[in-house]
């Protein structure tokens, strides 16, 4: 598929069809996301796959998480705590962006989940994760689609830029 095409028929999937990933096409996913760019190339990002077990365990508390056939918690390294831990959370959402353009180019659909679920204090014990290393930025659910949704309407161009001398 076209990279344009990609871009713009890629949705949020939220309902999957219950058909197992194969690791090979999630794996392909998430390198995708190494690519990103990053600021001096911290390569910030930690993709945390959950198995079934962890998964169940998440879901007594978040119930919708039983229907996610993969999950994957994605953090991100503290760092000074200053410009470059925006730069770095900046590089992590671009590798999410590219994680979820290859995924649609392999036929998977994702959802990209930044609330309470993904980011409460529970995650950091539940994964294992060092908080004073690491923050989360969210789950992401995989799956193939149930059905792919219509695109919503974006504003134009004109109305979210402007043009300098």
């Amino acid at each position: 598929m076209e990279l344009s095409q990609v871009i713009k028929e890629r949705r949020t999937i939220k309902d999957f069809n219950g058909q197992p990933v194969p690791d090979e096409l999630l794996d392909r996913a998430l390198e995708a996301g190494l690519w990103a760019q990053n600021h001096r190339l911290t390569q910030p990002w930690r993709f945390t796959i959950l198995g079934e077990t962890t998964k169940a365990r998440l879901a007594q508390d978040f119930p919708k998480i039983a229907s996610k056939p993969v999950v994957v918690a994605v953090s991100c390294l503290h760092s000074d705590g200053g410009e470059q831990e925006r730069e770095d959370y900046a590089a992590v959402a671009c590798a999410i962006q590219n994680i979820q353009l290859e995924a649609w180019n392999e036929g998977l659909g994702m959802q990209w989940s930044s609330g309470k679920m993904s980011t409460g204090s529970h995650l950091h014990e539940l994964l294992e994760v060092d908080a004073e290393r690491e923050f989360f930025v969210g789950l992401l659910f995989f799956g193939f689609p149930l059905e792919i949704p219509a695109a919503r309407a974006r504003k134009p161009l004109a109305e979210v830029s402007k043009r300098l001398p």
